[in-house]
């Protein structure tokens, strides 16, 4: 090639000094001004403030109690997503894209942001275009689907113009940089590779609705309560006290603080295993996976290469000294920079190159490599795809015999453009993870279907998946024979394991499975997967993969080990499991708060429970052990809809409490119970039901959950004896005793026969 001089230091630090550099926007979390704003600037935020000042304004100074509640939230939201920010940024520099480029006539490693413009840059197969650029010299395939949607790959030569976000699929070129950072065709047109996905998780946006009602509920229900209090000739400050009981009983204000922490700590924990997550949402779509699709290489085994053997083709015998300095010197032509390449340039050592060699570089989508000299065609790749059906058969005994063993076999041939005959066989092998059969047996443990799905001979990849313990390994099938959509659907019905796929029928295969209602995530580490990982719910590249592939994961393994996603896995499900249980304590209090009010709004009844018992309920019975039990480890499999799980769970206990409550306040009128009374009661009544939930959710009890229950009723019963002045908790009289008695003890039945109604009708109406 020729000697390119490059940019000097000199002009290069120019250059980066006047901002011409290609760094992009970050895309990857937010700043620590946003976070703070996100957490401080909130509407609730600003409810909670003009909930205080009318509280003041009232001279209620008492009924502050709630704002340390807020305080507190909003500090441990900014705190730990911070910690979980430092944590992330750090691995991300682990993740930047290196390039070579020359500089003052060196070769010099560059970080992608670090690149200026003008920069001449050496790209090679498995590498992202960083910017806009122009080939100097060399020749490659490129595959330019992440920004035109096309599929096929394109050859380009000296001249030619390369565009931000495609990848080199083959070959090697050398380019000069011509639009970089945001002049850039990638980050005027955002390709899709590198696209941040704004889509909400399903939990996400469920609890998102859930906060958007409530938001839209309570400045006309607020005002209702407030303006019916003191229409009834009630104090402007016991009518601003029950407006603003009702409207901080109906804010789930713990609840988007709890879903934010748990991700953030998920994120964290991954990030000091060297898993980076690109998008958050991956965690909760993994958790929920139905099947997982891998490649054999790089996944199953290791990414390493090594060749067992060169053989004659047509009798397995070791091969003449013509035949073997051919390949070598055929393999010092090609320009790929693949792994088996690597491996083959290993072990046959330095060669002399063919003379007049017109190459064509490996494809994945054609399966070879090509060099034409002086007139003779040779082509290396998969026998299937290389040699004519009757030679294939010829050589098909010694080629099943080694895939039978687990190894992988190309054919060196050579002939013409027409027809190419078999010369010898290449016999390579790679080992299966050491830690490949206990993460699979884990998936399987978890209800994980895995898809083996391999450009390799399917009977090597069927033994190999069956050494790494597969369930239904044996079954598997030639993607050659795959050429209808109606073929592929079939086939991912009944096999396990797909060999000779082409990248596009990687991607066919996906969409097959998405098609049958399943929940898909793929694992890769070429190019040759992007396509695929780009259709599937969430993708996972390893760190040691293509540029492409890593750009265009959710997920990124920075070291390389599959057994993390186990982890990952159990993060999702510990996740959504624990705060589909917590939430359902902050829906009941909130179903509950909006019930009562309207109930007192329509009745022309005072809301009965001030701010202060509010909080005592908040902290005790939702705030501290939804909390205490959102980080406990907890892998159950996920089945409903999360909205749908946390209303059917909440609806119960909220109508068990309305109904006890509603009906002590109508008694009170008759048996002459003062308001005071009303209120204390109310609240043992509302935390009677609210422990009633709590011993619900602990089931099955261990040490950890009972502690949680005890230090919760503990606290609570402490609350009201030692700090009764603060949480309005007064002595009732006998008559209101005797009536919260009953009320408690009709709640224990009501919630039953609630619960087991709910449950019967789900049943019938088949809620999902």
């Amino acid at each position: 090639m020729t000697a390119w001089t490059g940019l000097s230091n000199e002009e290069a630090a120019r250059l980066a000094r006047e901002g011409k550099t290609n760094a992009m926007p970050s895309k990857s979390g937010a700043s620590v001004a946003g976070i703070v704003a996100s957490n401080v600037l909130t509407y609730f935020n600003a409810i909670f403030v003009l909930l205080a000042a009318l509280l003041v304004a009232a001279g209620s100074y008492k009924n502050l109690t709630f704002l340390p509640v807020v305080v507190a939230n909003t500090i441990i939201g900014i705190v730990q997503q911070l910690r979980a920010k430092k944590v992330l940024d750090e691995l991300a520099l682990l993740d930047v894209s290196q390039y070579t480029a020359i500089r003052g006539s060196q070769e010099v490693t560059v970080a992608m942001p670090d690149l200026v413009l003008g920069d001449v840059v050496v790209l090679e197969a498995g590498q992202q275009v960083p910017a806009d650029a122009l080939v100097l010299e060399g020749e490659a395939g490129v595959n330019e689907s992440l920004l035109t949607g096309e599929q096929d790959e394109v050859q380009k030569g000296a001249g030619a113009e390369l565009l931000s976000g495609s990848f080199v699929v083959a070959g090697r070129v050398v380019v000069r940089l011509t639009h970089v950072g945001a002049d850039s065709y990638a980050a005027r047109l955002t390709a899709r590779a590198k696209e941040v996905r704004d889509k909400k998780s399903q939990m996400v946006a469920d609890i998102d609705r859930i906060i958007v009602v409530a938001g839209i509920l309570v400045i006309p229900v607020g005002g209702l309560l407030f303006w019916q209090a003191t229409t009834k000739g009630e104090t402007l400050a016991l009518a601003i006290t029950s407006m603003v009981g009702a409207v901080v009983g109906m804010i789930p204000e713990g609840l988007y603080l709890l879903v934010t922490i748990a991700l953030a700590l998920s994120a964290m924990r991954l990030a000091k295993q060297s898993v980076l997550l690109h998008d958050m949402r991956s965690i909760e779509t993994l958790a929920r996976v139905d099947v997982l699709c891998v490649d054999k290489t790089g996944t199953i085994t290791s990414g390493d290469m090594a060749v067992d053997a060169v053989v004659d083709a047509h009798d397995g015998t070791q091969v003449s000294d013509d035949s073997f300095g051919l390949l070598a010197s055929y393999v010092a032509t090609v320009p790929d920079g693949n792994a088996t390449i690597d491996a083959l340039r290993m072990f046959l050592g330095p060669a002399k190159e063919l003379e007049d060699a017109e190459v064509l570089p490996f494809s994945s989508k054609q399966k070879y490599s090509q060099v034409v000299s002086k007139g003779v065609t040779y082509r290396l790749g998969a026998p299937e795809m290389v040699l004519p059906q009757r030679e294939l058969d010829t050589c098909r005994q010694h080629i099943d015999a080694m895939a039978e063993e687990g190894q992988r076999v190309l054919t060196l041939a050579q002939g013409t453009e027409d027809e190419c005959h078999a010369l010898l066989l290449v016999v390579l092998s790679n080992e299966i993870r050491p830690d490949a059969a206990q993460t699979f047996a884990e998936f399987e443990r978890q209800d994980v279907t895995i898809k083996v799905i391999s450009g390799d001979n399917p009977l090597t990849v069927s033994k190999v998946a069956s050494q790494a313990g597969i369930a239904g390994a044996s079954s598997y099938v030639s993607a050659a024979e795959l050429d209808t959509p109606e073929k592929i659907r079939e086939a991912v019905r009944t096999n396990t394991v797909f060999g000779r796929v082409t990248p596009e029928q990687k991607r066919e295969i996906v969409l097959a499975l998405k098609a049958e209602g399943l929940r898909v995530a793929m694992t890769g580490d070429g190019v040759n997967d992007i396509l695929a990982m780009k259709e599937a719910d969430c993708s996972i590249a390893m760190g040691s993969g293509s540029d492409a592939a890593r750009q265009a994961a959710q997920v990124v393994l920075l070291n390389n080990d599959f057994a993390s996603m186990n982890d990952i896995v159990f993060e999702g499900r510990r996740d959504i499991n624990n705060i589909a249980r917590s939430a359902t304590l902050f829906l009941y209090k909130n179903i509950f708060s909006l019930l009562l009010a309207l109930f007192a709004i329509f009745g022309s009844f005072t809301y009965p429970l001030t701010p202060n018992q509010v909080s005592l309920i908040s902290f005790f019975n939702i705030g501290l052990p939804a909390f205490l039990l959102a980080f406990e480890p907890n892998d159950a499999r996920l089945s409903g809809r999360f909205i749908v799980e946390v209303l059917l769970r909440s609806l119960p206990a909220a109508l068990t409490s309305f109904v006890a409550i509603a009906l002590m306040m109508m008694f009170a009128n008759l048996f002459e119970i003062s308001h005071a009374d009303v209120a204390t009661a109310s609240t043992y009544l509302l935390s009677v039901v609210g422990f009633l939930i709590l011993l619900g959710l602990i089931q099955p009890p261990n040490k950890y959950r009972v502690l949680v229950l005890c230090v919760c009723v503990a606290g609570f019963i402490g609350g009201c004896g030692f700090f009764w002045h603060l949480f309005d908790i007064y002595d009732m009289s006998t008559r209101a005793w005797v009536l919260c008695g009953v009320f408690a003890f009709a709640e224990v039945g009501v919630l039953q026969v609630l619960s087991t109604l709910l449950e019967y009708a789900r049943g019938r109406l088949q809620w999902r």
